[in-house]
């Protein structure tokens, strides 16, 4: 359509060939250093200029069609103006171009403006240029062309105060707060006296700042120069002050107005408080509002109904939207927006749409409320689908919809269509926008690609101090901890401000790396800054669990003052995750005995000590918290408890979990098949691993891992070797070095020892150390020791500085009768400061966790323990045939003595113990730190048979469930 004819055809009379070069030399002459094109202009005929007939024009005709808004009639009445001018009227043809000027302003028709501007120019009929250049100022400000304004504004000679308003005006309209009050500042200097119309835009562009300085020090201006009592100065006054998060203040200036408030004040009042959060107020002064009779409009309504979001405030909220509805008008689009807007608020997002549908010419900001309404919601598949509604009707993209689909995306993860409107931002040319920029660094560090939001960070024109902290948080959350730290000392040394939030982000990289020391650094830039607060002492107890440092973690807990759920939780968390899990449960107990409300993190964190534990009775009660607290049975608690059921002994409680999910997904067919796995059930593994894969879902790394974890400890050597290939060729899943340790496993236990050599050697990597280990376990348990020797000193090539690697190979140098080995191994370790875990086993009974080392004496029923042990081995001997096997003792030592060992061993002292104070018939449980030898699995066995008894032991490798002189490892472990 043709721009300036606001029609099909122009509505201009031609012009004459001598004329028109005038115009458009002008008009190039005057925009020659403009930077927006005027090509626009060359499509349409110029205005023509003064034939001066003597035939009168009726001036009032062209300003009522101007007032009514009529754009194509007021250019060809203006048309006929110019055309049958007499110059002896000149000052008509001001008021004219004025008019239309107005008009053009409030239509935004730019192209006709510029067309009356040449005009103007080149027609040497205007009889104030003043009033006339401050007209344009006023309309290319209006217009959104400041640098246009900003030309004209130069190049007065003179200026009024009304000039300076315009320019004041249009700076802040367009978004240039700092040049408003710059210019301000000029027009103080320049001794143009103000007036009231001066304040209300100058104190705006002080709100947009922030300024409460420069906010304060105009309105000592303002009361100097008497206009604090005018009443749109006060408004404006009050409006800044709420700008500038100083409500109090702004409250004061309106309590003072007494009987001078208008409509304005009252809607004012209400929006700023309405804006600051403050609903209940803002309720209350509506309220006053009413009782004091006066008459509310669509403003009122519209901030009223901004109080109305807070959820608590919805049915005040229904109430207006009642009175609205009564009054049988029609509804104006900003008080339906406002509508939609509190509604989706308050969670009604039924009612939401509903407004959004009965709106006739829905504007951007309905759209826009109505897709930000689905986010807040949580409704992100359906806003992503109303976003690609709003693309398919044609509706102008802005940085508002870019945003709000942008995170709805993130929160889903769905990197595809988040690229898809990072070229939509691109292409409505939306991608150099700061807020935009930031959004798209957060989409991608939620879809976990880091390399395309380094590569939008590193593109910004302009970073803020959202850009540093999202890109720093994106790294440290996806696992670039060194890019992490590195962005954080740019930021340093740039000098850009660092907050609470940024450091848990840099914390969270420590922990990722654990290193201890760059925590310290972190804690110690944290006392010197005094940038302490709870979230960042929570975040120093948890880092410093990650990195081991228990100690340090406990020190931070006991020093914050008021702890909360995630405290406790943090350092139940530590301790767990560090071995510590009695501490861990006796943290938990204290937490409940504290009165603090225990959420779902918290009890997962339970669960967790539970499961490491084996105690079974603690990890029912955590169950019962979860039901009691009405938790829901998802993912996170679902899995959680399988893995505690299933590490605790009972697999058919976690089949029932299992059972009671509808929706499985991934993690939950994983954690099943890993408790099959663990209690040697490989066949139940691969069946459940088969219904997985007919439901549709696709297995990933840690499924392929318990899948041959299970297949290892069940005997299914065929199986696994072809679960391995397919893991591969049908998934495209190149195996991590725990996939290749578990084939190697698997090979070693079903005794082909050179076949596991043999895969070493053909892996397409450099075998790791987990590689080795597997290789040398099963050299060890089949006596192949010259593979054995191979793999051990590969072992100590690799992680010479691994005690369970140096441990595992003085075993194998003894199993071969190589004392002189041993030595050498044991004293490199003393010499290394390395120590063995000695071997110990735990039972619980009643409420107590009873633990035994190998030839332990410490327990105060010992010699009652002891006496036990020696008439269970006297029984087995000689009613089962028992025979010690002291090839397991692997210690230089007689046969003799080699015998007491294993009658002193931690299992054998468990089992006696619990023989003695458990009732005939009740399971026992036990767990061992270490792998259970042979000579105790017979023992064991005999126990089960003879004494009538289940014995359930799990040990470093697997569960072992011992029933009537059978184990269900079938002696493959």
């Amino acid at each position: 359509m043709n721009l300036l004819s606001c029609g099909p055809n122009p509505p201009f009379l031609p012009c004459s060939s001598s004329s028109k070069p005038r115009v458009f030399m002008a008009l190039q002459h005057y925009h020659s250093t403009s930077p927006t094109p005027f090509s626009a202009f060359n499509n349409n005929p110029p205005l023509p200029t003064s034939k001066f007939p003597q035939k009168p024009f009726n001036l009032h005709s062209l300003k009522e069609k101007c007032k009514q808004g009529l754009l194509k009639e007021a250019f060809l009445s203006f048309t006929k103006l110019i055309t049958h001018q007499n110059p002896s009227r000149v000052i008509s043809l001001d008021e004219a171009y004025s008019s239309i000027l107005d008009l053009c302003a409030t239509r935004n028709s730019v192209a006709q403006a510029q067309q009356l501007h040449a005009h103007i120019i080149t027609s040497n009929l205007v009889s104030d240029s003043v009033f006339l250049s401050t007209k344009l100022v006023f309309m290319y400000g209006k217009c959104g062309h400041l640098s246009h304004a900003q030309k004209v504004f130069d190049e007065m000679p003179q200026r009024t105060v009304f000039t300076w308003n315009a320019m004041i005006g249009g700076c802040v309209a367009n978004g240039r707060p700092f040049q408003a009050v710059d210019l301000y500042r000029e027009m103080r200097a320049s001794g143009v006296a103000l007036d009231a119309h001066t304040f209300p835009s100058v104190l705006k562009a002080c709100g947009l700042l922030g300024n409460l300085d420069c906010g304060s020090e105009i309105h000592g201006f303002a009361v100097k120069c008497g206009f604090d009592s005018t009443v749109f100065v006060v408004n404006s006054l009050v409006a800044m002050y709420t700008k500038c998060d100083r409500i109090d203040e702004a409250r004061l200036l309106f309590d003072r107005m007494i009987d001078e408030k208008d409509i304005v004040s009252w809607n004012s009042i209400i929006s700023a408080y309405s804006a600051n959060g403050q609903s209940r107020e803002a309720i209350q002064i509506f309220r006053e509002m009413s009782k004091a009779g006066v008459a509310v409009n669509s403003y009122t309504i519209v901030g009223a109904l901004q109080a109305c979001e807070d959820p608590s405030f919805v049915k005040l909220g229904e109430e207006i939207h009642g009175v609205i509805l009564k009054a049988g008008q029609q509804l104006e689009l900003y008080v339906a927006n406002a509508l939609l807007v509190m509604y989706s608020s308050c969670g009604r997002i039924d009612e939401a749409l509903r407004i959004f549908h009965g709106i006739n010419e829905k504007d951007n900001v309905s759209w826009n409320s109505m897709l930000s309404g689905f986010i807040q919601n949580e409704l992100y598949s359906e806003a992503v689908e109303f976003f690609h509604e709003m693309c398919e009707m044609g509706l102008k993209i802005d940085e508002v919809s870019v945003i709000s689909v942008l995170s709805a995306l993130a929160r889903l993860g769905n990197l595809s269509n988040g690229m898809e409107v990072h070229a939509c931002a691109v292409k409505h040319g939306l991608v150099s926008n700061l807020q935009v920029g930031n959004t798209l660094m957060d989409m991608y560090a939620k879809c976990g690609n880091v390399s395309y939001m380094g590569r939008v960070f590193y593109n910004m024109p302009y970073k803020d101090f959202i850009s540093w902290t999202t890109v720093i948080a994106g790294n440290a959350q996806n696992s670039s901890y060194l890019e992490a730290l590195e962005l954080f000392r740019k930021v340093q040394s740039e000098g850009i401000k660092v907050d609470c939030m940024m450091i848990g982000s840099i914390l969270l990289a420590c922990g990722g790396l654990k290193s201890v020391s760059h925590a310290k650094q972190i804690h110690n830039y944290i006392i010197r800054r005094g940038l302490f607060d709870l979230v960042l002492e929570n975040s120093l107890v948890d880092v410093y669990g990650e990195c081991g440092e228990t100690n340090y973690a406990s020190l931070m807990f006991e020093t914050i003052e008021n702890k909360d759920v995630v405290s406790w939780t943090s350092m139940v968390s530590s301790f767990s995750r560090n071995g510590l899990a009695n501490e861990a449960l006796g943290l938990f107990h204290r937490m409940g005995e504290a009165g603090i409300e225990l959420d779902v993190v918290a009890l997962l964190s339970a669960l967790s000590a539970a499961a490491s534990l084996s105690t079974l009775k603690a990890g029912k009660e955590v169950h019962g918290l979860l039901i009691r607290k009405g938790f829901p049975l998802e993912r996170s608690s679902a899995s959680s408890l399988i893995d505690m059921y299933a590490r605790c002994g009972t697999v058919e409680n976690a089949c029932k979990i299992i059972d009671h999910v509808g929706n499985r997904d991934i993690v939950l067919y994983t954690s099943m098949i890993n408790a099959y796995g663990m209690h040697g059930q490989g066949k139940k593994a691969i069946s459940l691993f088969e219904k997985m894969i007919s439901s549709g879902l696709v297995p990933d790394h840690i499924t392929y891992l318990a899948l041959l974890y299970a297949c290892s400890h069940s005997g299914l050597m065929d199986e696994g070797r072809e679960f391995f290939r397919t893991m591969e060729s049908d998934y495209k899943l190149e195996p991590w070095p725990e996939h290749y340790a578990c084939v190697v496993d698997l090979l070693g236990r079903a005794n082909c020892v050179d076949d596991a050599y043999n895969f070493v050697k053909d892996m397409p990597i450099e075998p790791p150390s987990v590689v080795w280990c597997a290789l040398l376990g099963a050299c060890r348990v089949h006596s192949n020791y010259e593979i054995g020797e191979i793999a051990a000193r590969k072992l100590l090539e690799i992680e010479p500085q691994n005690p369970g690697n140096h441990v595992l190979v003085s075993n194998v140098f003894a199993a071969m009768g190589r004392w002189k080995d041993v030595d050498e191994v044991r004293m490199r370790m003393r010499s290394l400061g390395m120590k063995k875990n000695p071997a110990c086993s735990w039972i619980e009974i009643g409420n107590k966790i009873h633990a035994f080392m190998v030839q332990d004496k410490s327990h105060p029923q010992s010699i009652e323990i002891y006496s036990k042990v020696s008439q269970i081995t006297e029984r087995l001997e000689n009613e089962g045939g028992y025979l010690a096997d002291t090839k397991f003792v692997l210690h230089n030592m007689t046969d003799e003595e080699k015998k007491k060992m294993l009658y002193g061993h931690s299992e054998r002292l468990a089992i006696a113990y619990a023989l003695i104070v458990t009732s005939p018939g009740v399971p026992i449980r036990i767990t061992k730190n270490l792998r259970v030898c042979g000579d105790c699995h017979t023992f064991t066995k005999l126990v089960s048979k003879f004494f009538e008894r289940e014995i359930i032991v799990r040990d470093a490798n697997r569960f072992h469930h011992f029933k009537n002189g059978r184990c269900s490892c079938g002696d493959f472990w």
